[in-house]
């Protein structure tokens, strides 16, 4: 489990294909105090380490399923890479949540459910309004004031439009995860909350 809070800004250092996709993480996390089979959310999407180095920087390595290369932006749109994890590319990282940590954002899982789309992006002062587009399914999930992970960061939703969402990203936020660097056009992980799943489905068993 996770709360959506982003300790590090890690970097894609090398991929590879090896039946599953390999990808090598450098990140300022201390890795002597990773564990092996340890979970870091990448971008919002729960990930198991299975090697760990510190030459010539920090670094993880995690192994990325076919199934999470449909579900996310880590593989491209389709069987087009663009879009997708590249060398070089900053993510947003965070350690598996303890017993006696501070939840400071929602409780996450780290089980992406779509990808949504930023369709807007505009100044309000000093934050930045976020227009987003979601799948059409996953819409009905998402309500004002509710709370929603995107790439990983736990977000409070400010308006709903049809599949059409809006959060505001204040400046903090921009400095200590991949924020500041996106752009109108971007595929983003989208985790719903937990809760409104389960309402959902409650009210579906209902009917």
């Amino acid at each position: 489990m996770f709360t959506g809070i982003v300790t590090d800004i890690g970097v894609v250092l090398e991929l590879e294909q090896r039946g599953d996709l390999r990808a090598r993480i450098g990140t300022q996390y201390d890795v002597a105090g990773i564990e092996i089979g340890a979970s870091i959310a990448c971008d919002g999407c729960c990930l198991t380490v299975i090697a760990t180095g510190s030459t010539p920087q920090n670094w993880f390595d995690v192994e990325i399923s076919a199934e999470s290369l449909a579900k996310t932006n880590i593989g491209g749109r389709g069987n087009d890479s663009s879009g997708g994890w590249q060398v070089g590319k900053q993510i947003n990282l965070e350690r598996a949540l303890k017993v006696g940590d501070e939840l400071g954002g929602h409780i996450v899982s780290g089980h992406v459910d779509g990808v949504a789309q930023i369709e807007a992006m505009v100044d309000e002062g000093d934050s930045t309004r976020f227009t987003f587009r979601v799948p059409e399914g996953l819409a009905k999930f998402i309500a004002p004031k509710g709370s929603v992970a995107l790439n990983g960061t736990s977000l409070t939703v400010n308006e709903v439009d049809g599949d059409c969402f809006g959060v505001n990203i204040i400046p903090h936020t921009k400095q200590v995860t991949n924020w500041g660097q996106a752009k109108a056009g971007d595929r983003i992980n989208l985790e719903i909350d937990t809760l409104a799943r389960y309402v959902a489905r409650l009210q579906e068993w209902q009917v």
